[in-house]
């Protein structure tokens, strides 16, 4: 699952695409639209500005903005930066790679192969989607019957 600081990060920067060429984007105004505690918030952009995907400005009308096109920031990316990996089993991790504990040797486990499968599909998937492409909204799984 993505970490909690991944999903504010995705919701911050789908924000700050809403507004692109619009100026800058007040903290409080961001936060308050996207549900994300203003702390939290503050550190998630300072992490963003110092990686080059938003700028800030400072003073009365200042606030945040994306530093790239919002065709140029790709979802795959926002989830690297902020989580580190899109591996769901840190075997399957192509940058931050680690043996995991507790397990077979990697040559002989299928669940690392299933993984690495699973990892170059989710990777390709989200590398195409960026800030600018729309996305569907989907209707909530409440009221819908279990399955038993």
């Amino acid at each position: 699952m993505l970490s909690q600081k991944t999903r504010y990060s995705i919701r911050a920067l789908q924000h700050l695409a809403d507004c692109h060429r619009q100026g800058p984007v007040r903290l409080d105004t961001i936060a308050a639209a996207q549900n994300i505690p203003r702390k939290f918030l503050t550190v998630i952009l300072s992490e963003l500005v110092r990686e080059g995907v938003v700028n800030s400005t400072r003073g009365r009308d200042g606030g945040y903005e994306l530093a790239l096109d919002p065709v140029d920031v790709r979802y795959g990316d926002i989830i690297r930066l902020t989580r580190g990996s899109l591996a769901l089993v840190p075997c399957a991790a192509r940058n931050a790679h680690e043996h995991c504990n507790n397990c077979l040797p990697e040559a002989e486990c299928r669940l690392r192969g299933l993984m690495l499968t699973l990892r170059d599909e989710m990777a390709a998937m989200l590398d195409k989607v960026s800030l600018a492409d729309p996305i569907r909204l989907e209707p909530s799984f409440e009221g819908v019957a279990e399955l038993v």
